[in-house]
């Protein structure tokens, strides 16, 4: 079974996990559908900077997750979280889960792109 193969709700507590193991704080900010909700994920480095990555497919079908910061939204947190609220209203289903790491780590297995 791949991480894609996860419920949603196994692989955010896995996250989170993960995160909190090596010092960090996960938290969930927004739940989303259990089985099959897409997971965003908010990376704040605690110093008014933070990165918003989103799941995605490679060409092989395998998910990655893209780094839209200072694209879409960011580098700073509020315009993020602006990104977020909208992209809330818009899919019922969608996950936010957000890391707080001093160093910016993800903690993904996946690739970011």
């Amino acid at each position: 079974m791949s991480n894609s193969d996860l419920r949603s709700d196994i692989w955010v507590q896995a996250l989170l996990r993960t995160a909190q193991s090596h010092g960090a704080s996960g938290f969930v900010v927004r739940r989303g559908d259990e089985t099959a909700g897409a997971v965003l994920v908010k990376v704040a480095s605690l110093d008014g900077t933070a990165r918003l990555l989103i799941p995605a497919r490679d060409g092989a079908g395998e998910r990655v997750y893209l780094d839209l910061t200072g694209k879409t939204a960011g580098p700073d947190e509020p315009s993020i979280d602006a990104y977020l609220s909208k992209r809330a209203a818009q899919d019922q289903d969608v996950w936010i889960v957000e890391i707080e790491d001093k160093l910016g780590r993800s903690f993904l297995t996946e690739r970011v792109d």
